[in-house]
Parts: C-alpha cells; structure tokens; sequence
C-alpha cells in the first residue's frame, strides 16, 4: 500500500512536470497534430502535375487522338510541343519537364494496319521513382489506345480488370494516416521519455530521487506510466481524426488496437529511458531521441517495402518497434486483422519493451550507485 502511494506521487509529480511547464504543453500538443495533418496531405508517393515535352512527327488521326489522351489526363499538367528532338532533349536536360514522348511518322499507319507502333518515351532518370509511374501511366494511355484502333476483328483474348482488395478506390490517405498514428505517437513517447531523466539531472532533483524512500524500480515505473498516459491520449486523438476528418473506416477491433498500442508505446518508452539515462543534459536526450527516430522510420517499411531493402539490411528491421505497429495499425483500419495476426506483431513488441526497459533500468541502477 504504501509502495502505491509512493507511486501515485511520483507518476503525478511526472505528469505536472510536463503539463505545467509552456514548453512541453506546446511541444506535446501542436507539433504532434499538425504533423498528422500536414504529412497526411504532403507525404504522398503518388504522382501528379506533371509536365511533359510531346514531339508528334505523325500528322495521323491516331497520333492526334493519343496528344487529346495525354492532355485530358488529370496526371498531366502542361505538355510543351516541340519541333525537333533537340528542343526535346533540351527540356528534359534543363529539368523543365519529368517526361517526353516522340511519335514515330509511321504512327497511325501502323496502328491500323495492326504493325507495331512508333513511340518512345524519355524519361528523367534523375527522378526515377516518379518517371517509372508516370512511364507506367503513358504505357497505359497507348495500349488503350492501341488495343481500340485495333478493331473488333483483333480484339485482345484475355482482358485484365483490376479489383483493389481493401482500399477500393487506392485512396492514398488510408495507407498512409494508419502509418502516421505509429509514427507520431513513437515521436511523442521518445520526447517525453528521453526528457525525463535527463530533466533531473539537468535540475539538480535527480540527486533528491537518490535519497527518496523511492526504490530504483519504482522510480522506473514511475517515469514509464506518464510517457505511456500520454502516448495513449495522443494515439486516441490519431484515432478520432482518422474517422472522423479523413473517413478512414476502422474494420477491426479497437481493444486489439490499444493493446497492441501498449505494448509498442511500452517498447519505445524502454528506449526512450535508455537514451535518457545515457544524456546528462535535456539538449542531448532530444538529440539522441531524433538520431533515433530518423533511421527507425526509414527501416519501418513506412516509405519503401522492407522486401526491397538489402538482405543484409533487412535483419535490422526486426528490432525496430515500429516495423511490427505500422503492421497492426493498417491492418486494424483496412482488413480487419485478425487476433492471432495481432499477436504475431504484438509479441515481438513485448520483447522489445523487455529488453530496452531492462537495459535502461540496469543503466539507471548504475548511475544511482
């Protein structure tokens, strides 16, 4: 009973510290949303507002069909006509456009008489991940394009109709606001976390938890409890905003969700300790925190598929909290992701939160020595 009390103190004095103080109230509260708010719209990897450099050596109807194509297209943006290939080139070189397009003089004729057709596209290589779709939406806009010039007589044997399991209209929003609850909810528990010891220390009260009645576990217990109440706060707020203003659907079990969310908050508090019990001085903890955050988000599979990393890279992946939460959180939101599926991702979370909490509390036992 009396630990208890000793607990309740400490987790509300932890709590007040970081409420009462502006700084941390502002940190806490304004950056976190606007980051889901402004990534949301701006981290995006789809392709749009394009220009590109058209140079059509066919005078053909179908020639001037696929110029009408590309044009009515909501992907581009502006289409520079040319003259010569050289004024081409020249677009491309000054990177005034992503893409060009050069129809062969022979365009049309070969279309209807079922010969292949004359067109190449030039692509930006120095942008390459965005000239390999715009690549992909051209090659369509002139099989389409072909494939109805050829006439009922050579009509294609197989027709492909795409079917989206899950996101039914591709709405980038529902990948990637899921990802951001992980993300921003990882950045929270980091900061306030990795402030805590070294707030102590950088005060001159570290010295008083010393010679507190407090014993070292319970000090520990009481700077992980905050950083959790806090996390969970915010990641309700992630929540509430994906349902609400973007219409994200929730298709899975909301208790699943918090669970798995304590367990990963969990994980990064245990980091976030241990970071902390390394920084003598606030500035330092918030540095460590960010050299942190910067190669756990790359190594998620936030941005790229963690299959298209190195083979030797990919092992490192497996001790980064966020890699399995990024699973659960688009999992819970679009398909529903079954309970056994949760626990796949939750366990290895719960090893993390063991592992990073022990080592921090091991390194905070040492320093009270």
């Amino acid at each position: 009973m009396i630990m208890w009390t000793r607990l309740r103190a400490l987790i509300l004095k932890e709590l007040l510290v970081v409420l009462r103080d502006p700084r941390s109230r502002l940190i806490l509260i304004v950056p976190p949303i606007l980051q889901l708010f402004v990534f949301s719209f701006a981290a995006t990897l789809e392709v749009k507002n394009v220009d590109l450099v058209l140079l059509n050596r066919d005078p053909g109807r179908a020639s001037q069909e696929l110029v009408r194509r590309i044009q009515g297209s909501p992907t581009f943006r502006r289409i520079v006509l040319v003259e010569d290939p050289a004024a081409l080139r020249m677009q491309i070189d000054a990177q005034r456009v992503l893409a060009g397009i050069q129809i062969g003089p022979t365009f049309s004729r070969d279309l209807s008489a079922g010969r292949p057709a004359d067109v190449q596209i030039l692509l930006d290589g120095r942008r390459s991940n965005a000239s390999q779709i715009v690549s992909g939406y051209l090659t369509q806009i002139i099989n389409d394009l072909a494939a109805e010039s050829a006439g009922p007589h050579r009509r294609p044997r197989a027709e492909v109709v795409p079917r989206n399991w899950f996101n039914p209209n591709l709405e980038y929003t529902w990948f990637v606001v899921p990802g951001l609850i992980a993300l921003i909810a990882m950045f929270v528990g980091l900061i306030v976390t990795g402030l805590s010891v070294a707030r102590e220390r950088e005060l001159g009260t570290f010295d008083q938890l010393m010679v507190s009645p407090l014993r070292s576990r319970e000090i520990l217990i009481g700077k992980v409890i905050p950083p959790l109440l806090i996390g969970l706060s915010h990641v309700t707020v992630y929540i509430l905003v994906a349902l609400l203003f973007f219409g994200i659907p929730l298709r899975g079990s909301l208790l699943l969700l918090y669970g798995s969310a304590v367990l990963y908050l969990a994980a990064v508090v245990g980091v976030g300790l241990f970071i902390s019990s390394l920084c003598a001085t606030q500035q330092q903890a918030i540095l460590g925190s960010f050299l942190f955050i910067a190669p756990a988000t790359l190594l998620s599979g936030f941005a790229t598929p963690i299959e298209n990393m190195p083979d030797w890279l990919q092992p490192l992946t497996l001790i980064d909290p966020l890699r399995y939460f990024l699973v659960i959180t688009r999992g819970v939101f679009l398909k529903g992701l079954p309970a056994g599926e949760v626990a796949r991702n939750a366990l290895p979370l719960l090893a993390i939160a063991i592992v990073t909490q022990s080592a921090a509390a091991w390194l905070f036992r040492r320093r009270m020595e």
